[in-house]
């Protein structure tokens, strides 16, 4: 039997597929995000810082041929309002200060007229955004350069940078969980075809081979392909299977039947003792090897019928008595009466009719035939609320020591019993047709003196 061991999980490695591809999506993200806010918190400074530094430069003029300034109100108090920062400003008119922080650096870039330039550095141990506006301003002889430098801490930034960073971080956790709950949808709805597909297969009895007609994914086509082209094999084979089994039943039994009959009809033509006894042995193998052919063929049929089991409802009190009918003229050669105790009402059960009737068959058949002449044979059927049994009680020789667990194994025989031709199957046939009803068979002495019982134990249908 060819078994699929599961290596993993195709949902499984969906999911993980797709939450390493969130995990990584969130991360670009938080990233993306941060970089993108941050730059934008900084252009808002600078944009914040050069429009005070605009305001200053608007407010220069010359008097007495000097650069004088009246510092805007507007001009500091528009950064002062944005965070807890320290504000510092210098306003230098040729390499002199006019107003503000003396040791305020000018940075060391070109001045260009009317336009803002910002470097990030160090004042008084702390780091400052810089800005340097640079302007012209006449004095009545000359023009005078000018440069305004207003330099601003960096803590709320840093401020604005951390609360940025947690937010970002919030986001991307929550993208993360969000693609990660849409991923278990996600291979969940790509592995619903196969499980339906799987379904309407499951759902089919065991003779059901008929090719699979469900709509499938694309993907999925060749697999449903493969596995009609399988079962389109499979039922070719059990066919061929069943009709060579009928086959060989017929073509071995009937030469065996014919040579028997012929070695009976030159038995009683012959006169030599030596000559009798050969027959006799040639008589007793042949009943042996087509007892044996016989029984091997019907634990194949059993077999295969196992494997496609049919469900009908069947009485098994007509069913117990057409077997004893059939057994009968054989019973009568040996003068045994078979006494037929069956329940008044019907006893149903679902089932295989003819796995039921060769069942029964070989237990009766057993019996006949380890059964001593003049003796007879009770075929019962009782039922309670949950079970009926059918027993089949002799009076014959019995199992002796036997170990009555092992007599249902296939070519198994009690040890008093080798003078008699048998091919030890017939209690594994029954025991296989049993089970395979969800019953059990049960090989006991006969209670009520000596001789075997044995009892088929099925679940009322």
């Amino acid at each position: 039997m060819i078994r699929f061991l599961a290596t993993t999980s195709i949902r499984r490695r969906l999911v993980v597929q797709l939450s390493v591809m969130a995990a990584l999506l969130s991360i670009v993200f938080f990233v993306a995000v941060r970089s993108i806010a941050e730059q934008a918190a900084a252009d808002t400074q600078d944009n914040i810082l050069a429009a005070s530094a605009t305001s200053i430069a608007d407010a220069l003029y010359s008097e007495r041929g000097q650069v004088r300034v009246e510092l805007p109100y507007s001009a500091l108090s528009m950064l002062g309002t944005i965070s807890e920062d320290r504000v510092f400003y210098r306003v230098v008119a040729d390499d002199e200060t006019v107003t503000g922080y003396g040791d305020l650096a000018v940075p060391d870039v070109p001045a260009r007229q009317r336009v803002a330039q910002f470097v990030t550095s160090e004042y008084r141990g702390e780091e400052v955004r810089v800005v340097s506006l640079a302007r012209a301003v006449s004095n009545g002889e000359r023009a005078a350069d000018v440069r305004i430098i207003i330099a601003q801490t960096r803590r709320g930034l840093a401020v604005i940078s951390s609360q940025i960073t947690s937010t970002a971080m919030a986001v991307a956790i929550g993208f993360f969980l969000m693609a990660t709950a849409l991923s278990l949808l996600a291979a969940q709805s790509a592995v619903a075809p196969l499980k339906k597909l799987a379904q309407s297969v499951t759902r089919r009895g065991p003779k059901d081979l008929r090719p699979v007609v469900t709509k499938t994914p694309g993907e999925l086509v060749p697999l449903v392909d493969a596995l009609n082209n399988f079962m389109m094999r499979l039922r070719a084979s059990l066919t061929r299977s069943e009709e060579f089994i009928a086959e060989a039943a017929h073509r071995v039994r009937t030469p065996l039947a014919t040579v028997r009959t012929q070695a009976e009809v030159v038995y009683r033509q012959m006169e030599k003792p030596a000559n009798r006894k050969a027959l006799r042995e040639m008589i007793r193998a042949v009943d042996e090897s087509s007892r044996s052919a016989g029984q091997l063929l019907d634990h194949a049929m059993v077999t295969f019928r196992t494997d496609q089991l049919e469900r009908d409802e069947i009485d098994l009190c007509k069913l117990a008595a057409e077997t004893c009918e059939r057994l009968q003229p054989t019973a009568e050669l040996k003068d045994i009466e078979i006494i037929r105790e069956l329940v008044a009402e019907r006893a149903m059960i679902f089932g295989d009719n003819i796995l039921l009737q060769n069942a029964v068959r070989n237990i009766l058949d057993n019996a006949i035939k380890y059964s001593p002449a003049e003796s007879s044979i009770v075929v019962r059927v009782t039922q309670d609320d949950d079970t009926i049994k059918l027993s089949v009680t002799d009076q014959g020789r019995g199992f002796a020591n036997a170990d009555l667990g092992k007599l249902t194994a296939r070519f198994s025989r009690g040890v008093n019993v080798d003078d008699i031709v048998g091919s030890g199957l017939g209690l594994t046939i029954a025991d296989e047709v049993v089970r395979a009803h969800n019953g059990q068979l049960r090989v006991e002495s006969n209670k009520e003196g000596v001789g075997a019982c044995v009892v088929l134990v099925f679940k009322r249908s």
